[in-house]
């Protein structure tokens, strides 16, 4: 899916085909925010007003082009998880056997369901960080390109932590559920406030 054009995708999402997502369009307003702050930092390496900056924009442009990469594979990763589980709902249920192995292999695939958002979530709240830094120290002329990317880091991890907990509803194993439900609720939380602490730097308050 990463390599469609972006009108390619857009219209598969608004086909009537339940994948891609929000899970998958979680995974892209990541990637989205990693290539902002990513350009941002490029826009700042090289100029002489910036030159303290030069190493950690380097370093920015290296770890937000790795978070882009991750995000861009997570957004095929969670339709194919999705796939996973409305597979495992049309296994044959006549025998008891059946019934047991149908129910096990819904309860795996709704647990990756679950985890690969939640990796959404993680590698999206890594980027809140550069994008901090570039608002702070990147260039000004791209400051609202860096708050952009902040507000789309933001969305990135919100919207996956909705589809964790969408799938954590169905699943039976309870000590999964309350490990990825304390995850969830810390990214949220901490999101949030990480948002708001950057658009407080925003010059055009």
């Amino acid at each position: 899916m990463k390599n469609m054009t972006i009108d390619e995708f857009a219209q598969i999402v608004a086909s009537d085909s339940p994948v891609p997502g929000g899970g998958s369009i979680a995974a892209l307003c990541g990637a989205l925010s990693a290539a902002l702050a990513e350009m941002v930092a490029n826009l700042t390496v090289g100029k002489k007003k910036y030159a303290d900056s030069k190493e950690e924009m380097t370093d920015i442009i290296s770890k937000a082009s790795a978070l882009r990469d991750k995000l861009l594979n997570y957004i095929e990763e969670d339709s194919l998880a999705y796939n996973k589980v409305m597979e495992a709902y049309k296994l044959p249920k006549e025998t008891e056997q059946e019934k047991s192995l149908r129910l096990s292999e819904i309860e795996e695939g709704l647990k990756i369901a679950a985890s690969v958002p939640l990796k959404v979530a993680e590698t999206s709240f890594e980027i809140l960080p550069l994008a901090q830094a570039v608002v702070l120290r990147g260039n000004s002329n791209s400051v609202t390109d860096a708050l952009v990317g902040a507000m789309m880091a933001r969305t990135g991890v919100l919207s996956a932590v909705l589809n964790i907990r969408i799938n954590l509803d169905s699943i039976k194993d309870s000590e999964f559920v309350k490990v990825l439900k304390e995850k969830a609720d810390f990214l949220e939380v901490e999101t949030i406030k990480f948002e708001k602490k950057i658009l407080e730097l925003s010059p055009f308050k």
